[in-house]
Formats: C-alpha cells, structure tokens, sequence
C-alpha cells in the first residue's frame, strides 16, 4: 500500500430509527410506508422484497407513489385530498416539504446520521470551518452545518432546489447564516474554485445516478464521479476537517465509493469508514439499506 494512502478498515451500518418527526413505519412487497410530519406517504421501495410486517397501517397513507418499474418519474395518488406544502421539524430546523414528480418530498432522513456527526464536528472546531456542498438538494445539510458554524457554499443544478433551499433558511430563522447558493453544473464549479486558488475544510457529495445542469450539461456517476472526487481532494484546505460521499439507487457497493475515495485520497493519510446508511421499520423491525457512503478524516482527526 503506497505510503500516507488513507487506512480503509472499517465497514458499518449507519443505523436511524427516526425521530418524532419521521418515522419508516413498515415495508414490505416493494414499497415502504413514512410519516413526514404530519403526512404519511406510501412510495416504491424495490429492495423491501419481505412481506409487510403491518399490513393493516398501510390504509392511513394520505397518498402513494406509482411509477414503472425503474422510472424515474411518476404519479402520486392523493386519497385524501392533495397535499400542498407541508413542514417538518428535522434536528429543530424547519423544513419545507412536497410530494414531486420524482417521488422525493424534500428530505432523505437516512442522511441524519451523517448530519449529527458534521454538526457536532463542525461545532467542535475551534475556527469557522469553510463547507461545500455539492449536488446539495434543498439545502438540509448546508443549514446544519451554517447553524453550526460553518461558512457553507452551496451548489446545486436546478433553479427551483435552490429557491427550495431559501424557503428552509427562512422558515428556520437562519437568513444572517453565511451561505452561498449557487446554482451551478457541480463539476464545472468545482473546476472553476480549483483555477481560482480557492480550497475548502471540508466538501460533501451527494450525486445522483444520472442528471443535467443548467445548461444542460450531462452527469452520468459511473462515468464521472472519478474525476470530480479528484477534483474535490486538491479543493481540500491545508487543514482539512472531513470529506462525505454518498450515491443512491445505483447498483454498485459502498466499497465502490470507498476505493474511489482511497485512491484520490492517497498521499493526505487519515482514514476512510464506509457502509451504509440504513432506516430501520417500526413494525418489523427491519432494516433498510437506503444509500451507500464513504467518509474521510484526516490524521488526528482533523478537528
């Protein structure tokens, strides 16, 4: 093993049980029932082959998600009526929510496991540390990590996300935060802060399988996503304090990301832990693997 490459010897199982605002409340025959505050939705969950441990709770759904198989958008069917916006209280944040196109409402809860570990980092380090957030969605993490002290860039590809994302910082009370919100093709970005001389203490990715920025560039993760972690490891500060990956509904391993991670990250040392984050079902029990991840700290910790 070349010398100062990151130690890659942990697997493990991020596991969330929810919290009062968000609960996976059964699975089961390819679909998976939540409640987002006040609402219970029933979406498509291809990986919950078992049987419902509940099948009963499954009438209270206030709407479902139906789509073909492998499509990526669909249809919701609304049993009580549409839903409109509706709020939900994530790590005493306020944060919007809808049901869209692509069966997503603006959160992916399983992520929570990642945000309490960054915030309390971040919250740890004695200096104000610079974050990116890369494909940064509607902003649930960017928020965390402001609140906790960081200066946030964040850069996301669709106009109407970053619209979404101020929505949350306003209903959360966190509009003198320092955040920047880009909309930006993220692997154009990120070039462009490499020929700036800019760097960052810490870089998070969430990229999805396929997508287009807003000039219509295409991202495709198989193909790319080498090129951009390479990109991100010499964006990192001379001090950096952690690097985050994590893909989902792909079909590739955790320890795809990790040894991609590892080979970027060779010569800055640390250590890199992998697995999954995993949601884990009221009724049954069960636990469902819902997004693959790597994470980097440096040496010492970094913090």
């Amino acid at each position: 093993m070349p010398k100062d490459t990151p130690r890659a010897d942990r697997a493990e199982l991020l596991v969330t049980d929810g919290w009062e605002d968000y609960r996976l409340l059964d699975t089961g025959g390819g679909r998976k029932l939540e409640r987002f505050g006040r609402v219970v939705l029933d979406r498509p969950e291809p990986q919950a082959i078992w049987q419902k441990s509940d099948p009963g709770q499954w009438k209270q759904a206030d709407a479902a998600f139906e789509a073909k198989e492998d499509a990526e958008q669909g249809a919701w069917q609304y049993r009580k009526g549409r839903l409109g916006d509706w709020s939900m209280q994530v790590m005493d944040l306020d944060i919007r929510l809808r049901a869209t196109s692509f069966r997503h409402v603006g959160i992916f809860p399983e992520q929570i496991e990642h945000w309490r570990w960054m915030e309390a980092r971040i919250a740890a380090d004695k200096r104000p540390l610079s974050v990116l957030n890369l494909f940064g969605y509607t902003g649930v993490a960017s928020l965390i990590c402001a609140r906790a002290g960081a200066k946030v860039t964040h850069v996301d590809a669709s106009k109407k996300a970053i619209a979404w994302t101020r929505e949350n910082q306003a209903v959360s009370g966190l509009e003198d935060k320092p955040i920047r919100w880009i909309c930006d093709d993220a692997v154009k970005f990120v070039q462009r802060e490499l020929r700036r001389g800019n760097s960052y203490d810490a870089i998070l990715l969430d990229p999805p399988r396929y997508g287009r920025g807003p000039n219509n560039e295409v991202w495709h993760l198989f193909e790319m996503l080498p090129g951009l972690v390479s990109d991100c490891t010499k964006l990192l500060s001379n001090k950096p304090s952690f690097m985050i990956l994590t893909a989902y509904a792909v079909r590739l391993s955790f320890l795809t990301l990790h040894e991609v991670m590892r080979d970027h990250l060779a010569g800055h040392g640390g250590e890199i832990d992998s697995g999954e984050l995993v949601v884990r079902d009221q009724a049954g029990g069960r636990r469902l693997s819902t997004s693959l991840y790597a994470r980097w700290v440096p040496p010492g910790g970094g913090a």
